[in-house]
């Protein structure tokens, strides 16, 4: 494969990233106008709970993380996993607590922006956070996620974020 002498692997992989997510976007924009909002959320949560339980094995095998057994091996799934899948232009924080909890803060999201300019963020579900839920289900992991909801929180409530708590026997 022939690069440019001024592209780093980061560079390759943020390039990637996004060919990704536009790939997503362009896919979910064809299934709304094809079928509307709600089948298309439907297909688009349908398929993130189809690919998590291929990535979670890839990525566990990239990482080589064997065992999900505690809230350390999921910080260190979470943090591997967004290392390699997380772009640039994805801008949110974890918060691992001690007590086991953890918090995500989005300080701007992009499937907000992108599920606005096509008119429907106010019946958007979102697939971020669905992308993270099917890991976690896909590692086994028991869990608790609040606010539950599934709707965009950035549209109906000003601001996102999610409180994980991780409930290991």
């Amino acid at each position: 494969m022939a690069t440019t002498e001024t592209q780093s692997g980061e560079d390759i992989r943020q390039l990637l990233v996004r060919c990704w997510m536009t790939h997503d976007a362009m896919w979910f924009a064809a299934a709304l106008r094809d079928s509307g909002t709600e089948t298309a959320n439907r297909l688009n949560l349908a398929a993130i709970r189809g690919l998590a339980p291929i990535e979670v094995k890839r990525i566990r095998q990239a990482l080589g993380i064997e065992e999900v057994s505690n809230t350390d091996q999921v910080r260190a799934f979470v943090e591997g996993t967004f290392a390699l899948v997380g772009g640039d232009f994805m801008a949110f924080d974890w918060t691992w607590r001690d007590d086991g909890t953890a918090r995500v803060d989005t300080r701007h999201c992009f499937a907000h922006d992108g599920i606005a300019k096509l008119g429907v963020v106010a019946d958007y579900q979102c697939g971020i956070f669905e992308r993270i839920y099917a890991w976690l289900d896909a590692l086994g992991v028991d869990y608790d996620a609040d606010p539950s909801e599934r709707h965009c929180l950035l549209h109906h409530q000003g601001r996102c974020w999610r409180e994980f708590r991780f409930n290991f026997g």
